[in-house]
């Protein structure tokens, strides 16, 4: 498998583990206002840098104020823009630079495999915070590890 095959299973991988968190929240009663702020910035940081990779606006704050109805709506539309990204993605762009004005308004150049991990691993970075937050709060978080996905036999 290249790097160019791997991207789209890491990122099906994330959208899969963006659905069990809100599924994970959903069921929390009532779930931690923390938790829910986290999920936001997920969703919010996988769309800021996606739209940083097309060159394009910002569509949202990277700390926005989405209910957990949002973030399962920006996240659906998220993970099938990523697809769509990705699919059209040549081995030999993987090693492009994009470059970008941070949130802190400073200029930084990337690769573009730099950047596809970064996202991949800020999101699990963030849900498991979201994990101790539902713990913290009595609540039973979702199990989004990798391999999980794998047993489950939602990645190939």
């Amino acid at each position: 498998m290249t790097m160019v095959d791997h991207f789209p299973r890491l990122f099906a991988y994330d959208a899969w583990a963006n659905r069990e968190t809100a599924l994970a929240l959903r069921a929390a009663s009532p779930a931690p206002i923390q938790a829910v702020g986290r999920f936001a910035h997920i969703i919010s940081a996988e769309r800021v840098w996606l739209e940083r990779l097309r060159q394009q606006k910002q569509p949202f704050p990277v700390w926005p104020n989405f209910s957990i109805e949002q973030c399962e709506a920006e996240a659906s539309a998220a993970a099938e823009q990523w697809q769509i990204y990705l699919a059209g993605m040549a081995p030999a762009q993987l090693s492009n630079t994009v470059t970008y004005t941070n949130t802190a308004g400073q200029s930084w150049s990337s690769r573009i495999e730099d950047v596809l991990t970064h996202v991949v691993m800020h999101s699990a970075y963030h849900r498991g915070q979201i994990a101790a937050d539902l713990r913290a709060s009595g609540q039973t978080p979702a199990s989004t590890d990798f391999i999980q996905a794998v047993r489950q036999g939602f990645l190939e």
